[in-house]
């Protein structure tokens, strides 16, 4: 039997700004193939600067980082492009080219199989059109395929993020606040079609998120971040509404604030 990839495993992992802000101390953390794992917890609690650090858009001060076991840390040119390959980054703010039509926004994750040349000049392969059709028709914007980004709802351009990363083949999908700011119709459409991914193609997702209505509702694994640290780690078969208090308490605040729930948690 063919070993499943998508595993992820953080080792003693820091991270220290220039201005001497600590994202993340001390870090370990394993996730399997095939786990839908929500990270939650307070604005500036490091969720983002873990997610960046897995396929490294920027580097950790210590640690390693390994994911199928090759130690992205450590590896450079060729190799690097191989693994972050692996590892596809769907981002808050959609990252498209707005002035660009879907289909080249899409192309744009499979440049990394493409000399620069080739890729600069749109000089890809039939099949891989082919597949960039096929990954629009799986987020339902095939129809979509010749119109501006720009033109697009909220919802659609990071269902385009969604295509874009499928054009990687990647074992993970790493989303940061994917549905951030969309509304409740429109962050069930995105949040269904990532666990599409994750049953359908076995796909390991990471996802931050701060509505912990999502996390109870998608996930299969939550981990609680505070000050850089993980302080929660539990199957959501564990997991009780209850243990979001301490996650989400500020300091001298003994509010319940994780009883609070907005319409798309609920």
């Amino acid at each position: 039997m063919l070993d499943k990839k998508g595993n992820i495993e953080l080792k003693d992992v820091s991270k220290v700004y220039p201005n001497g802000v600590v994202g993340l101390k001390d870090v370990n953390l394993t996730i399997g193939h095939g786990e839908f794992v929500m990270i939650v917890g307070l604005s500036g609690s490091g969720k983002s600067t873990l997610l960046r650090a897995i396929n490294r858009l920027h580097d950790v001060t210590e640690g390693a980082i390994l994911i199928d076991g090759q130690d992205i840390m450590k590896a450079s040119g060729d190799k690097l492009h191989k693994i972050r390959r692996s590892a596809a980054m769907i981002f808050q703010n959609y990252n498209l080219v707005k002035t660009s039509s879907v289909y080249r926004n899409v192309m744009s994750g499979r440049v990394g199989y493409y000399p620069a040349w080739q890729a600069a000049f749109g000089l890809f392969k039939k099949e891989d059109q082919e597949m960039a059709a096929a990954n629009l028709a799986r987020v339902n914007l095939l129809d979509k395929y010749y119109v501006k980004a720009r033109d697009l709802s909220g919802g659609q351009q990071q269902r385009v993020g969604i295509a874009r990363a499928l054009m990687q083949k990647p074992s993970v999908i790493l989303a940061d606040e994917p549905v951030s700011g969309l509304d409740p119709k429109t962050t069930k459409v995105v949040m269904n079609d990532l666990k599409k991914l994750n049953e359908e193609d076995g796909m390991t997702i990471i996802l931050n998120v701060h509505s912990i209505g999502l996390a109870l509702k998608y996930a299969s694994r939550i981990v609680g971040l505070k000050n850089g640290q993980i302080i929660y780690d539990k199957p959501i078969t564990e997991v009780d509404k209850r243990d979001f208090k301490e996650i989400y308490r500020e300091a001298g605040d003994d509010r319940a604030t994780a009883d609070d729930e907005t319409e798309e948690d609920k």
